[in-house]
């Protein structure tokens, strides 16, 4: 039998190079061999699901948002990720989950099952699929249901299945809605839920502003968490209230309901204000509306969250992305600039645009070719 111990930072990081030449290349059989021969080495598959896979799909992510992979390869180099992942699972111990006679959880111990879910909207579902097979190495009883699982489906499904908690997972902070409406549901219904992914911010503070009962910044402090908890109404990070005042002024539901407007809106009049548009492809095009289209829907979210905070990390993120793609910064300064005139009649998303806008001031300038970065 294979004896797994902790492999060192040099030896991750050579295999996530031998696994990231193989994605490059669309080569399953050679990225399965690099993760499976790792394994048989000694490498734990916790180790090489949260030091190797996880961190791998993260650069497939920057890539694809630079424009140096397209949406195929994307997805291609994702579907064989999750193929290397099932292969992984194959060898997973059935351990049994810790608990008392009957299958009820004793006092203090880690529940027998967890539903691992993503929200509504939700497409990433990498991230989920690596907590549920860390939770099912770790011993507990598992009900992964993968992406984009709408909320009234989720209930149904706990409805007739129970268990002792939800994870949900979310990346962008665009799902933070619906994200909502899924911990109020499933919290219902008698079961607490923890919730993880990019979406909740880096401190999990949206986490504590939906009153979820608990929140981990990644895969194995989620699996500590769910071993000791979460359980209600003991919970510190839930909100009593569990509402929202700051939504009481819709600006939130008359920016998202005017949404289309805004895009073309924006659209039209940056041609005015960035000339170098008139020489633009059909193709980037369509790339300067995805842009406009991602800076309105943010906007929305950070009055969701009430939180300028995230509307500016997004800008100025995009500012880095459309600077590796070629675009200058000044077009992103003056979509913001075109959409902040348009919101006039609401102080709340002028103030997080003004943030932006001046977040954008903040961000390095590209290093001369040549000259350190």
């Amino acid at each position: 039998m294979t004896t797994h111990t902790r492999t060192s930072p040099p030896a991750l990081a050579t295999l996530r190079e031998r696994l990231w030449t193989a994605l490059e290349a669309r080569d399953e059989a050679a990225a399965g061999a690099a993760v499976l021969g790792a394994h048989d080495a000694g490498t734990s598959v916790e180790d090489l699901l949260l030091d190797v896979i996880g961190p791998v799909q993260a650069r497939v992510g920057v890539e694809w948002a630079t424009g140096r992979i397209g949406v195929a390869q994307e997805h291609a180099v994702t579907a064989i990720q999750d193929r290397v992942i099932a292969a992984l699972a194959h060898r997973t111990p059935s351990l049994p989950a810790p608990g008392g006679p009957g299958g009820v959880p004793e006092s203090g111990a880690a529940p027998r099952r967890v539903t691992v879910a993503c929200v509504d909207g939700e497409w990433h579902a990498l991230p989920a699929r690596l907590l549920a097979e860390v939770l099912r190495g770790r011993g507990f009883l598992v009900d992964y249901l993968g992406a984009h699982v709408p909320t009234p489906h989720l209930i149904a499904h706990l409805h007739q299945t129970g268990g002792d908690a939800v994870a949900l997972s979310a990346s962008l902070p665009l799902r933070l809605p619906t994200a909502h409406a899924a911990v109020t549901a499933v919290q219902a219904i008698g079961i607490p839920v923890l919730v993880g992914g990019a979406a909740f911010g880096p401190d999990g503070r949206y986490a504590r502003l939906l009153g979820a009962d608990g929140w981990a910044p990644d895969a194995r402090a989620a699996a500590t968490l769910l071993a000791d908890g979460p359980r209600r109404p003991e919970n510190p990070l839930r909100d009593p209230a569990g509402e929202l005042p700051h939504l009481s002024d819709q600006e939130y539901t008359l920016v998202t309901r005017s949404r289309t407007q805004l895009i073309r809106h924006v659209l039209r009049e940056l041609e005015g204000a960035f000339p170098a548009m008139a020489a633009y492809t059909e193709r980037q095009r369509e790339r300067t509306a995805e842009d406009i289209a991602h800076i309105v829907d943010f906007l929305a979210a950070s009055l969701y969250a009430d939180d300028a905070d995230l509307f500016t990390r997004f800008v100025t993120w995009t500012a880095g992305i459309l600077r590796a793609r070629g675009v200058p910064a000044h077009a992103l300064a003056a979509a913001l600039d075109l959409l902040t005139d348009a919101q006039r009649d609401f102080p709340r998303a002028r103030s997080h645009l003004v943030a932006g806008r001046r977040a954008l001031t903040r961000v390095p300038a590209p290093s001369a070719p040549g000259s350190p970065s």
